[in-house]
């Protein structure tokens, strides 16, 4: 028989010891999974903010733009045909801007949604194009991405007799995310984010 040594501590038997590292080891996967959500759903929170905030900015530019443009396009055939009038769905807008009578120049300014073949960055692209005129003679361009992330893109005319532009409805609809670090993937989808403004020329107020 043996006994026990006085003042011996006993030890952990080997069931303890696998009962104490399985609640650990579940205490640990638990906090890991909800850290793990917790920031799948940060990041998804911050790219749909950030989406929103330049696509507002965007928007408040190229609304600015239409007020202070003149001759716009398309432009129906026949205005007074309803079918025709206004023109719905367009996927660009393009109009003349800075003209200076003395010099006989001027600038076209054309927004335009372009599809893509990089499926990070949407179906769309929204594109801004300038070109400068001279005495009737084309010049500088220039065109660069204004928006990614594009699901739809469209154009609302609606124009009085004259050719006049009454006025333009501008239709975003914008899938939030970060092209900053587009290869990560949270698995969590941010809403995507609608925006409808309409505006008219600044001339038809003179």
């Amino acid at each position: 028989m043996i006994r026990s040594t006085p003042g011996a501590r006993r030890a952990f038997s080997l069931i303890e010891l696998l009962v104490a590292l399985t609640i650990t080891v579940t205490l640990l996967a638990a906090t890991m999974t909800a850290l793990d959500t917790s920031f799948k759903s940060y990041k998804a929170t911050t790219e749909g903010a950030s989406t929103n905030v330049i696509a507002r900015m965007v928007m408040h530019r190229m609304l600015a733009m239409i007020r202070t443009g003149e001759n716009f396009g398309p432009y129906p055939a026949d205005p007074l045909d309803p079918t025709q009038n206004p023109i719905e769905d367009s996927t660009f807008i393009e109009f003349e801007t800075n003209r200076v009578v003395a010099t006989n120049s001027w600038r076209v300014i054309r927004l335009e949604a372009r599809a893509t073949s990089d499926a990070a960055r949407g179906p769309f692209e929204l594109w801004y194009v300038r070109t400068d005129f001279s005495n009737g003679v084309e010049g500088d361009t220039e065109e660069r991405p204004l928006l990614s992330g594009i699901e739809r893109a469209s154009f609302w005319l609606e124009y009085d007799v004259g050719p006049r532009l009454r006025r333009a409805t501008v239709d975003l609809t914008v899938r939030p995310n970060d092209f900053q670090d587009a290869s990560f993937n949270t698995g969590l989808v941010a809403p995507t984010i609608r925006l409808v403004s309409s505006v008219g020329p600044r001339k038809l107020e003179d």
